[in-house]
């Protein structure tokens, strides 16, 4: 490798966008344990936009390359390396050193682009305990997707009782998560109902496979209605809620008896403090909700497992270049992508 610097995007302050600023730096050098990746895409996610904006509910520094997701190409190895080689191709984790169990507060801790500095730059060191390899069938923009957005689906529906055939499982919208969530119930031969905003968007997901699709703004009873739609209008038993308060209630009627409601994000957000969780007492419904997170590094490799098996293609939205990075989070905080958004960092080899 003859070069010996490298672009990187730095936040520099909490102003949002604004607080981006491209900068050059050395590339750093693997340790003993550590792994040297060139990295070639990474795909942004509504937590990259709070984090910009300083109404992360984790820590976060004044100072920090932002971005936790991420695709490379291993270019170097510390001494002791034995999980990976030169040349192939990887991903690093979100929570760094999660590799199984329970969630710490030091795992949430590590996560890429808020304490710790994230992947929108060219090179980046990290531990081998924390990379896994990229799903042969995967181009690097299409890996940059899995790593916060597709385990977070995945961890929603297997991360406690893992999702069966004939199950039914809702989504809302369009998101990262919400595609990824439809996309491996369908490959597990479950039941769907999506929600969406618009008639575009339904076409959409009706095409990726969709059973039902509901417009909310046209039915603001969608709840009810994905419950008398689903099988003996028993119900979902997955119910994948991004909304926040306004719809929580509404997911709560959509669930079965017995079915969960995996919370997934920052609720809600007003001045940089989350609001109440909903307006009724979640306890009062026969089922359970569940806080859900990015899984662990196991769940990740089960999960590329599962892709590579089933030839699930990530949802990719829009490419930028890595000079147009903020333009790329203007994009997504205009919240008009389907799919994922992705800066592409380096050509294919």
């Amino acid at each position: 490798m003859a070069a010996e610097t490298m672009k990187q995007w730095v936040l520099h302050g909490r102003n949002g966008i604004d607080s981006l600023s491209f900068e050059e730096t050395s590339i750093p050098q693997p340790g003993e344990h550590e792994v040297l990746i060139k990295l070639h895409a990474v795909s942004l996610n509504y937590r990259d936009l709070m984090v910009a904006n300083g109404i992360y509910y984790w820590k976060q520094s004044d100072s920090v390359v932002p971005v936790s997701d991420g695709a490379g190409q291993v270019i170097s190895i510390g001494a002791k390396v034995k999980r990976f080689a030169p040349g192939q191709r990887v991903m690093p984790t979100f929570f760094q050193g999660y590799i199984s169990g329970n969630l710490t507060q030091q795992h949430m801790d590590s996560a890429l682009g808020a304490l710790p500095d994230g992947v929108l730059r060219e090179y980046a060191v990290f531990t081998e305990d924390s990379l896994v390899h990229i799903p042969p069938s995967l181009s690097y923009e299409e890996a940059s997707t899995l790593p916060c957005a597709g385990l977070t689906a995945w961890n929603c529906l297997y991360g406690s009782r893992p999702l069966r055939p004939g199950d039914t499982v809702l989504t809302q919208g369009t998101g990262g998560v919400s595609m990824f969530a439809l996309q491996f119930a369908i490959a597990t031969g479950a039941e769907t109902i999506a929600t969406t905003s618009s008639a575009e968007k339904e076409q959409r997901l009706k095409k990726l496979g969709a059973h039902h699709v509901i417009n909310y703004r046209e039915d603001p009873e969608w709840g009810t209605t994905a419950k008398r739609l689903s099988l003996d209008q028993q119900g979902a038993n997955y119910v994948i809620e991004i909304g926040g308060p306004g719809t929580l209630h509404q997911s709560s009627k959509a669930a079965a008896v017995g079915g969960e409601v995996a919370i997934v994000g920052m609720l809600s957000v007003t001045n940089g403090s989350s609001k109440e969780v909903a307006p009724w007492n979640p306890h009062a419904a026969a089922h359970s909700t569940r806080r859900t997170t990015v899984g662990s590094r196991l769940q990740f490799e089960e999960m590329n497992r599962a892709i590579e098996v089933n030839k699930i293609r990530p949802i990719i939205d829009r490419v930028f270049g890595f000079e147009e990075a903020d333009e790329a989070f203007k994009y997504v905080w205009n919240g008009k992508h389907s799919g994922k958004v992705i800066i592409k960092i380096a050509e294919d080899d």
